[in-house]
Formats: C-alpha cells, structure tokens, sequence
C-alpha cells in the first residue's frame, strides 16, 4: 500500500513505544500516510491497522476525529477556515461565507474540477491573526479578508 520509505518513517515512529503500546503510533502514521497517498482511503486505515497490530475500526476513528486527517479524497487543495470563536468575533465566518460564494462549494465540498475542498477548522491556534485559514494541513494564512483571499486563490490556481 505505502512505500517502502513510508514504511520506514512509521518503523522509527513504533520504535518510539514500548511494543505493547504500538497504537501510540497510530496519528504519526495516519499522517505519514496521508502525506504520501493525499488522503487516508479505507485500504490505507486496514492497512495502517495491520502494520500497527490494531482493530481497523480504532484506526479509522482517529482518522475520522481529527480534523487532519482526511477519509475523502480531497482536492489538490484543501483550504480550512478557523471559524472558532476568537476567530468568528474577527471576521472568521465572514471569511469562510467569502471562501463558499467565491468558489460555489460549502463546507466538506470540492469544487467541479478538483481544485479546492472547503473545511471548518478547529482552533489553529493563532487567535491574533485572524481570520486564519490552513492550506493542505501545512501552510497557515493570516488575516484573510477578501483581497487576501482572492489573491491565495490565484495564487493556488497557478501553481496548478
């Protein structure tokens, strides 16, 4: 399923636990996954569940939980908006409300052509600079009015 270098990255990530607590594991390797495939597709949660010695289903609700971790296929890109409190008081809902009519898709939708996902993000943590937004669980983007917005979407698209 993953290569072999995955493999190994989830190996040095095991060797980390004592070998009855393998499970400790299993986010490092969701997203070790993830990383490589895109996404984290059923196939990749039994096989993750297999290498790591755990229930499939105990992998799959990691995966499910957190926000991170994707079970659909995303887009190319996946743009989270933080509408938590500090950020919806600073315009945070303004901007995923932006983010829906601009791009004609709601949340955990993706656009006709596979380009963007839309995602409501939990705190990500940086309160003073919102709205705040995350692209592809990698890049945080601050004070994210329209202008800015528009300007990362382009940006985006031409790196496509």
């Amino acid at each position: 399923m993953l290569s072999d270098a995955s493999y190994a990255k989830i190996d040095r990530e095991l060797a980390k636990y004592p070998a009855d607590q393998r499970q400790s594991a299993v986010m490092a390797a969701l997203a070790i996954a993830q990383v490589e495939k895109g996404w984290v597709s059923p196939e990749i949660i039994e096989d993750l569940a297999r290498y790591i010695g755990m229930p499939p289903i105990a992998v799959h609700e990691v995966a499910s939980f957190y926000n991170m971790y994707d079970t659909t296929q995303p887009g190319r890109f996946k743009l989270a908006v933080c509408t938590c409190l500090p950020c919806a008081l600073r315009e945070g809902v303004a901007a995923g409300e932006y983010l829906k009519e601009k791009l004609g898709i709601d949340y955990n939708e993706t656009t006709a052509d596979g380009m963007f996902t839309l995602k409501e993000s939990e705190c990500l943590g940086a309160c003073a600079d919102s709205p705040v937004m995350l692209v592809n669980n990698q890049r945080m983007c601050s004070f994210m009015g329209a202008g800015e917005i528009d300007a990362l979407i382009d940006e985006l698209r031409s790196k496509a």
